[in-house]
């Protein structure tokens, strides 16, 4: 019995129920980096720009004569940049957010050990 009650301390111990909990917000988390690049930031910002330079299929960009798709290196380099840049804009945001709630007052503090230890001694002088 002593294994089960041990696997039952470990399952709900505080610290893997917040991961759980954790894992859980971070993929619903990436759902939104993601539909935030993939369908705002990419469509306003990034098509245009390869429309530009006339690079609107980056993975059929190779090195003639070899196997080297460096389109595909490309386009995976500028989807980590426009992700990272994304995630950083929504962090600095929530960030911000939390700032601005108000902030609690400081709980007053008590006396010090030394005070209380001169009371305790003004009392027993007394009696």
């Amino acid at each position: 019995m002593g294994f089960f009650k041990e696997f039952k301390e470990f399952a709900v111990k505080g610290n893997v129920v917040d991961l759980a909990v954790g894992v859980v917000i971070g993929g619903a988390f990436g759902k939104i980096v993601t539909s935030l690049v993939e369908d705002i930031i990419t469509p306003a910002i990034l098509n245009p720009a390869l429309k530009a330079i006339n690079a609107e299929n980056l993975a059929a960009l190779v090195i003639p004569g070899t196997a080297i798709k460096y389109g595909s290196f490309l386009a995976a380099a500028i989807s980590f940049i426009v992700v990272a840049f994304a995630l950083f804009v929504m962090i600095k945001g929530i960030n911000k957010l939390k700032k601005e709630a108000p902030a609690e007052e400081p709980v007053p503090a008590g006396p010090t050990q030394e005070e209380l230890l001169a009371e305790i001694r003004d009392l027993l002088k007394n009696k």
